[in-house]
């Protein structure tokens, strides 16, 4: 089982990546394995909403790298964290422009699947963050693990995440919460239990 570990900072060796680094510790420690997917800083598209992506076999119709290289990774993967930084209140622009494309194009390779959120910031706009971010998992069928407290961490500056050592245990028990959740799956599928399957209803509210 592997976990996959979205990084939605440009910084590779930021404070969130420090954060995510705390969850993969503890996810290898329980015995999963960890990939970790740099969002990088070079420009990301959002969703124009065009639907091409229905005609591409799940793959976004902007071949821009990122985000159809995120969704081939996804489909190998069993967990996801995904990370973001807190610059205005929000989760980053680029992970919300790549999961927009990520989820309308790829979502099939989430579905049923656990996620978690991690938000970082200097001091406020984590619960804002960590809300948006969670959105994600509940509109596509994937459990939401959780943790001790809310999934933050605070830092300004590269290093100052080492400081919060409360934010560092609560990744380290979302590590050992998507473990437990990722054996009881295997362990629900080994007795025959499989993901139900959705009602489908599309409605509008023009009459």
């Amino acid at each position: 089982m592997k976990v996959l570990l979205v990084n939605g900072s440009p910084k590779a060796n930021g404070n969130t990546a420090r954060a995510l680094a705390e969850v993969a510790e503890q996810l290898i420690a329980e015995g999963i394995d960890t990939e970790a997917f740099q969002l990088g800083a070079k420009p990301i598209r959002d969703c124009i909403g065009c639907g091409q992506c229905g005609k591409l076999g799940g793959r976004c119709t902007f071949d821009d790298d990122v985000v159809n290289e995120l969704i081939a990774a996804a489909e190998q993967a069993d967990g996801f964290i995904f990370g973001s930084p807190v610059y205005y209140a929000h989760p980053s622009g680029r992970i919300l422009s790549a999961l927009d494309r990520v989820f309308y194009a790829g979502g099939k390779a989430f579905a049923h699947k656990p996620g978690a959120a991690v938000a970082v910031a200097r001091r406020g706009g984590t619960s804002t963050t960590f809300d948006v971010l969670n959105k994600y998992f509940t509109i596509n069928q994937m459990p939401v693990v959780a943790s001790t407290y809310w999934n933050n961490v605070f830092g300004r500056v590269p290093g100052d995440a080492d400081g919060d050592a409360e934010g560092l245990a609560t990744m380290r028990n979302i590590g050992k919460n998507m473990a437990w959740l990722l054996h009881c799956i295997e362990a629900g599928q080994a007795a025959g239990i499989e993901a139900p399957e959705a009602d489908r209803e599309r409605t509008n509210f023009i009459r």
